[in-house]
């Protein structure tokens, strides 16, 4: 091979390596397989293609040392060699993934591609601190054994940068190893590859704290597993005695343990008190385990003195997740705590693979679809008798297959669930952002609205400040958030539309001087075949509908409503049958010159009660209606019609019922119009006729006509009706 490729250190490691690796994996590869990997990289190197990094390292040296990682942490395989060897030239386009297929088969290519893939994300510059980079990575490796690689790999990178110049990149490295790759190899039960990964991110992230730790303990590995030894040796002897079937299990923590330890209780190395952890795992049956437990922690307990604080009973009252155990902490030899765990082989199977796996117990987040599918890899790993990667190929990576992972073009990765849009997408990092999208860049390419996101889309969002929520969008979005958000905007749009239609209407009537009765004009709205006034309202602002046609049939449909039956007898004599028959056996008015027994009409203008100044008018068909002073028409009909007006009075004869109309506005609570309903069906000679209410935001707006006798009882009734809690004014209209 090229002798310019390598350095001397370089140089030096490269026969070796491949003799060691030809030795480990010599079961599994195939013959010639070793040559022919050889001779491509070879000839890859000669024509430029099997380039150094950017910080210098050597891809092949690299290459050699995950390989070997991987027969030794985990298991020597076939494909997996193969594919860590010489997925590089296909990043540099020296061979292609069909031609590595073709020589080796599908699966050495499948597992080429999810590591070109998950490769391609960190050209995104994404935030790897995010849980949504994490599920991202699963999604994009597709095979499980791309990321036992990858976490091989990055324990390779992690040792070769020790003394690396570019403190930044090494820091870089070391923050991802212990935010992604160590929780990875956690729950994959690759415990040593894990605890290595902490250990090494401490050191190049605070190499300080890191050499202080190691320093203060001293001892070195063996002399503490001695210490271990010393301390299990005379246990065993008293559990032994008592007849107890058990196995201990012994462990130093790791620096990087006892820094987190240091860390979250606030203490130096020597207020640690479990720098030394024994785990007893007894062998007993199910009615006999709490009382085994308690039995070997009271033998531990008369050996060496417990710290009773420390203390902690997992047995009498499990932990929410399941876990069992006595945890005791100790004075053992020379004076030095050793913190001792007493559990059962049920319960230590539960805390090992169950729903209390050690990562949780720890803090760490659990999503149950993860913890199992992981759990199911950490089973196959351990127990495979033929080879765990073996069994590897056809597991599904479809943890997250219900989900996407998206880019934005800064690198932020946001988690939607399958099937969703640009428009969901939008709405997912803003409203605004939602509310004026006219389409996307995905990929660098022009998008509709309805395109869907595939797993680590790049999107970057057009929006145009004129663009509103459509009713179409509904059709395709699939996200409550971006739903219930286009549906709210548009039920704003349509309410402030409505509004101004209603102000528009109502302002046209004024014009005309028509004073609008609600009842006529509700049934008018109902005969147009709107469902909601809403709905009407929002016609007239958008000038569907004429708002002169609206008027004319208004006035049509109010005439053909109160259009009375009478006959004329003389000048001064009418026979008059009112729609809303009073059956008066007095008369209540004096009309003309003391003139009784006229039949007349209350105005429905103004709608006059016993009490009010009113007059008389007689009518161009030749009926007398009744207005109050006050009428709004009063002022026309008095300037142009001064000799149809007659002098009218009440004659102080009570009894008979007038029509009234109340405007009341309030808050829109529950049980608020059943309580102003209440009080008018209380008063004595109170008739509720009719009720409207439309309500908008909160509040609400009604109309009521009742029945009355005087407007003394008129007013009496309208300040019971304000005491009611959420009326905030009540006018007579």
């Amino acid at each position: 091979m090229d002798a310019k490729y390598f350095n001397k250190e370089e140089h030096s490691k490269l026969v070796p390596y491949c003799r060691q690796l030809l030795s480990v994996s010599h079961d599994v590869l195939q013959n010639g397989d070793f040559s022919l990997v050889k001779r491509i990289i070879i000839s890859a190197v000669k024509g430029g293609h099997y380039r150094r990094n950017k910080y210098g390292l050597n891809p092949i040296i690299h290459n050699l040392e995950t390989a070997l990682l991987l027969c030794d942490k985990i298991s020597p395989d076939r494909n997996m060699i193969i594919a860590i060897l010489l997925h590089n030239l296909c990043q540099t386009e020296y061979i292609s993934v069909e031609e590595l297929k073709k020589q080796w088969g599908n699966d050495v290519a499948k597992l080429i591609k999810g590591l070109l893939k998950v490769a391609t994300l960190y050209s995104r510059q994404a935030a790897v601190e995010s849980d949504n980079f994490r599920n991202l990575l699963l999604t994009f490796a597709e095979d499980i054994r791309v990321i036992i690689i990858m976490i091989v790999e990055r324990l390779t990178l992690m040792r070769a940068i020790n003394h690396h110049p570019n403190e930044k990149y090494v820091h870089d490295v070391a923050y991802e190893a212990n935010y992604l790759y160590a929780p990875l190899a956690h729950r994959l039960g690759l415990y040593v590859i894990k605890s290595e990964l902490e250990d090494l991110s401490l050191k190049y992230t605070n190499r300080e704290k890191f050499t202080e730790i190691a320093h203060k303990l001293k001892e070195t590995k063996v002399e503490r597993d001695e210490y271990i030894a010393s301390f299990i040796t005379p246990v065993k002897k008293k559990l032994e005695e008592a007849g107890l079937i058990f196995e201990i299990k012994g462990r130093t923590k790791s620096i990087y343990s006892i820094w987190n330890k240091m860390r979250k209780q606030k203490n130096d190395i020597d207020g640690i008190f479990d720098l030394f952890a024994i785990r007893v795992i007894l062998d007993s049956s199910l009615e006999k385990e709490k009382a085994d437990c308690w039995l070997a922690y009271s033998i531990i307990a008369d050996m060496y003195q417990p710290n009773t604080q420390r203390m902690k009973d997992w047995l009498t009252i499990p932990k929410s997740n399941g876990y069992e155990s006595l945890h005791t902490t100790v004075v053992g030899p020379e004076n030095k705590w050793v913190e001792v765990q007493i559990r059962t082989k049920r319960m230590d199977l539960v805390a090992e693979k169950g729903l209390a796996a050690h990562w949780k117990y720890k803090g760490g987040k659990s999503e149950n679809n993860l913890d199992t599918w992981m759990n199911n890899v950490r089973d196959i790993l351990e127990a495979a008798e033929t080879g765990p990667m073996e069994l590897m190929k056809n597991f599904k990576m479809d943890v997250y297959a219900k989900e996407v992972f998206v880019f934005t073009p800064k690198g932020d990765l946001y988690k939607l669930p399958l099937g969703a849009t640009i428009i969901d997408f939008a709405f997912n990092i803003h409203s605004r952002l939602g509310c004026q999208c006219i389409g996307a860049k995905v990929n660098g390419r022009a998008q509709k609205l309805n395109y869907k996101l595939n797993n680590g889309d790049s999107v970057e969002i057009i929006t145009s400040s004129n663009q509103t929520p459509k009713q179409d969008w509904l059709s395709f979005v699939v996200t409550s958030k971006a739903r219930n958000k286009i549906k709210q905007t548009i039920h704003e749009m349509q309410n402030r539309a409505a509004d101004l239609g209603k102000e528009l209407l109502q302002r046209r009537f004024k014009n005309r001087k028509i004073e609008v009765e609600e009842a006529v004009l509700m049934k008018l709205i109902k005969k147009m075949g709107f469902k909601t006034v809403t709905d009407f309202y929002d016609e007239i602002a958008k000038e569907a509908i004429d708002i002169a046609d609206v008027i004319a049939q208004y006035e049509l449909l109010e005439q053909k409503l109160n259009e009375p039956t009478y006959e004329v007898r003389s000048a001064t004599s009418f026979t008059l049958q009112q729609k809303e028959d009073t059956d008066r056996s007095d008369d209540v008015l004096v009309i003309g010159e003391n003139i009784k027994g006229i039949n007349y009409r209350l105005a429905k203008c103004c709608n006059p009660i016993y009490g009010d100044g009113v007059f008389g008018f007689i009518s161009a068909e030749g009926v007398i209606k009744i207005h109050k002073n006050d009428c709004p028409n009063a002022s026309h009909i008095r300037s142009k019609y001064p000799y149809r007006i007659i002098t009218t009075r009440w004659s102080g004869k009570v009894g008979s019922q007038f029509g009234a109309t109340l405007r009341i506005i309030g808050y829109d609570d529950i049980g608020i119009v059943t309580n102003i309903t209440s009080i008018i069906n209380k008063e004595k000679n109170v008739l509720l006729k009719s009720i409207s209410i439309d309500s908008n935001d909160g509040l609400f707006q009604g109309y009521l006509v009742v029945g009355i006798t005087d407007i003394n009882a008129l007013d009496m009734l309208i300040k019971k009706i304000k005491t009611v809690k959420g009326v905030k004014d009540v006018q007579r209209s």
